[in-house]
């Protein structure tokens, strides 16, 4: 096992929090955090643990943090007490509290510049991209019959029992088969391969052909998945040069590195995916933005239409009377409330452009379904609003992050410029 395979060994510790079984009986937890190789001292990582345990905690808990240099990789084992120091409460260790450690120590991990473990999907989770070779029983005696065949044996009776002499258990008959000392089953010559069946062999004996060596299969490479975008990032923020100095000091440094993390867990490799998917996103919120806005509208007509085709029927008969009466003034004053909801009514299906009047009963059916849809299109509508919220963030701080570097290669060169002339 390398360093680095190590390194990620022990780094995966970090995401389980270990006690006792019994929860009530737990006295203490401990969390396992590991640093690359040569890329920290004991004494910063003793920091970045104690800033992990305080930060996890939240300051609630007594904790000691102890930093291991006895592995080539830098640990820090830290132990935190159950209870809470004003002894009121006991830490409960909530579902997924793993990943919520392994996302607070990865964000504190950005912030001083460190490495963190690339997510990476469950079919590309490897220790290694290189595997070793492994020999089977089928190479195995395809690299014997191969020698064998180099000695050049007189006829095939004579090359069978050089194969047994190498330690082969040989069956003759309509096909011949071997065993060897650690097989099994035996296997028979024409299951190997093209140039292995007994009439290819014995046309080798015979000089009739040349043998033709079976090829031996490759296993896969796992791919290899590139994120230059935060490759970009992660190299300018490990080197802490004036770009920065000047991001931790005008920006907030603890933004930037929710910010990579987010990059991280939703595989994002570029600036222009970041963009496209930021416009998808704003597109998406947009559309159930006037979805909503529409529902709104539509409720709010069906509630004021309701209300005015109730007061008309109330008042049609009013209406009808007064118009018997020659449009008297003294009834329009004895009943002028009837008549004016009458009026009013009539001016909203004007406007409405409201010919037959509906059901009321049919409007309280739309009302209850667009009421409904409303509901669920709001759910929707919240989550992609807080998806739109967090790439405009996240494109905001890229696009402000490489700016600043931009602006200061275009300062250096300029002052480049006035030392020519």
């Amino acid at each position: 096992m390398t360093v680095d395979e190590e390194f990620l060994l022990a780094k995966r510790q970090y995401q389980h929090i270990t006690g006792r079984q019994q929860k009530s009986n737990v006295i203490a937890y401990q969390i396992r955090q590991s640093f690359k190789p040569g890329e920290i001292t004991p004494e910063e990582a003793n920091k970045v643990g104690y800033e992990l345990a305080l930060r996890f905690t939240k300051g609630k808990h007594a904790f000691i943090v102890a930093t291991h240099t006895d592995r080539a990789h830098i640990h820090n084992h830290i132990i935190f007490n159950s209870t809470t120091l004003d002894c009121s409460h006991k830490f409960v260790d909530f579902h997924n509290s793993g990943l919520a450690l392994q996302k607070v120590s990865d964000i504190i991990c950005v912030e001083h510049g460190l490495s963190i473990i690339e997510k990476k999907p469950y079919q590309e989770r490897v220790k290694r991209t290189e595997y070793p070779k492994r020999e089977t029983f089928r190479d195995a005696i395809c690299e014997t019959i191969e020698n064998i065949l180099a000695q050049k044996p007189k006829d095939f009776e004579a090359f069978l029992r050089m194969l047994e002499q190498a330690g082969y258990e040989v069956k003759r008959g309509k096909y011949t088969a071997v065993k060897g000392p650690e097989q099994k089953r035996f296997i028979r010559f024409r299951s190997l391969g093209e140039g292995y069946s007994d009439e290819e062999i014995r046309a080798v004996l015979l000089g009739e052909k040349a043998h033709q060596v079976r090829r031996k299969s490759k296993r896969k490479t796992a791919p290899q998945r590139s994120f230059s975008l935060l490759v970009d990032i992660d190299a300018k923020l490990q080197a802490k040069g004036p770009g920065y100095q000047r991001w931790a000091t005008v920006y907030n440094l603890k933004q930037m590195a929710r910010t990579m993390i987010y990059l991280r867990e939703h595989g994002i490799e570029s600036l222009d995916q970041l963009r496209e998917m930021t416009d998808s996103a704003t597109t998406r919120f947009d559309a159930l933005d006037a979805k909503l806005k529409a529902s709104e509208k539509r409720l709010v007509e069906i509630a004021a239409l309701k209300t005015h085709i109730i007061n008309y029927s109330k008042t049609c008969d009013v209406y009808v009377e007064y118009r018997k009466s020659g449009y008297s003034q003294k009834f329009f004053e004895n009943h002028r409330e009837q008549l004016t909801l009458h009026k009013a009514a009539k001016d909203a299906f004007d406007q409405l452009g409201v010919k037959k009047l509906p059901r009321v009963k049919d409007l309280t059916t739309e009302y209850t379904q667009m009421l409904a849809e409303k509901k669920a299109t709001y759910a929707e509508y919240r989550t992609a609003r807080s998806e739109m919220r967090e790439l405009q963030n996240a494109q905001r701080n890229v696009e402000t992050f490489f700016e600043m570097e931009q602006k200061e290669l275009e300062q250096e060169r300029r002052e480049e410029q006035k030392k020519t002339r």
